[in-house]
């Protein structure tokens, strides 16, 4: 399939998806209660087959559906987001038995997951985490330590959990635990933030986990953590992509009903030309993850770099773009409720999580430099 446009069963799927999110889930999503996990929506996106797409679709069809799901409700969209950042390490690396146990439960909506990678002194820099995983005697390990701007904590039902099983190894000393929220020792507390979505903090009290609680292999845990990224990244970017759309669409709406200085504001040269460039730097980020997530389900090479591309480029695109339509309407998008003053809120977040846009640079210079060498070395 070319890799710069949808298939005709696409492209009606992802207008099913815009109408059942405005008609079915936006209502569930305007019952929940801001920062906390919405389990009836949770419900209803597995009634609706959505979570367990999460299990047997590639990256473009992930990138599809939360760019569809976006325009519509954000809320919606996250909530599917999150339960597959946090499920997929257990699809991609857990035993058949943590499979078979878990990933029914986040299919239908009945369990909530959560990735926990992220601490109080190793954010971007992931390698740096410092969650101790201390030999118990019996095979086993104690958990002592912190996570913090954890997605669905405190909230969530088990926790994909990196910690380090050898000091001093930085990246090679990592291992990821599939973590049941009630493991004693285990406690967590909800954070206030500007987005609306769940977020929290984890304090690990020599929690108690088990060879078979490993996710892969033991040190081996930032490559499952890298490759979830490197599959959420693009998807990242189709959040914001489908922010920018809502909020291009309802400028556009704005704009062309909305009479000023004896016309409307279309009339203006220099409205017209804003939402023109609305247009064309949201189309350019579509195009570009639609790019990185093709690359993904073919195996091309690259791929880090092509994921660190189409999420930096999309947020701080659809930043741009949601603040301009701000602009553009006045103080009427400022009031509590409105479309924008919602997406003002959402957009920012996604230039920070899943690597803040200064490490998708890092990741994107690192990948042009690893090339030329090879390149040079051949």
């Amino acid at each position: 399939m070319p890799a710069f446009s949808l298939e005709p069963e696409q492209t009606a799927w992802c207008a099913e998806l815009r109408a059942l999110a405005a008609a079915r889930l936006r209502p569930l999503a305007d019952q929940g209660q801001p920062g906390h996990v919405n389990r009836p929506l949770l419900t209803d996106l597995g009634r609706l087959g959505l979570l367990e797409r999460l299990f047997t679709s590639g990256a473009l069809d992930l990138c599809l559906m939360r760019e569809s799901l976006a325009q519509a409700c954000t809320e919606a969209e996250t909530a599917l987001a999150l339960q597959g950042l946090g499920a997929h390490p257990v699809h991609a690396h857990g035993s058949p038995a943590q499979r078979k146990h878990w990933l029914p439960k986040v299919a239908d909506g009945s369990a909530v997951a959560a990735f926990a990678l992220s601490e109080p002194g190793a954010g971007s820099d992931a390698a740096a985490l410092a969650l101790a995983a201390e030999p118990d005697g019996t095979g086993g390990w104690r958990l002592t330590g912190e996570k913090c701007w954890i997605s669905n904590a405190p909230e969530a039902d088990f926790y994909t959990v990196f910690a380090r099983t050898t000091p001093g190894a930085g990246a090679r000393g990592v291992t990821a635990f599939l973590v049941p929220a009630d493991r004693p020792g285990l406690t967590g507390t909800a954070l206030e933030m500007l987005s609306p979505h769940p977020i929290g903090a984890l304090a690990f009290d020599a929690v108690p986990v088990r060879a078979d609680d490993v996710l892969g292999e033991r040190d081996r845990g930032f490559a499952v953590a890298m490759g979830t990224l490197n599959l959420f990244r693009p998807s990242v970017g189709a959040f914001a992509v489908g922010m920018a759309q809502a909020a291009l669409d309802a400028t556009v709406d704005h704009t062309r009903r909305r009479e000023a200085f004896r016309g409307t504001l279309k009339d203006l040269q220099a409205v017209a030309h804003q939402v023109a460039e609305m247009a064309l730097r949201t189309e350019a980020a579509r195009l570009m993850v639609y790019a990185a997530a093709t690359a993904y389900d073919q195996g091309a090479p690259g791929v880090p770099g092509r994921a660190a591309m189409a999420k930096l480029l999309a947020t701080e695109t659809a930043q741009y773009v949601v603040d301009t339509a701000v602009q553009l309407h006045g103080a009427r998008a400022l009031r509590r409720g409105h479309l924008l003053e919602h997406l003002y809120r959402e957009v920012r977040a996604p230039r920070v999580y899943e690597g803040a846009s200064e490490v998708q640079r890092g990741i994107i210079a690192k990948e042009l430099y690893a090339t030329a060498h090879d390149q040079e070395a051949r």
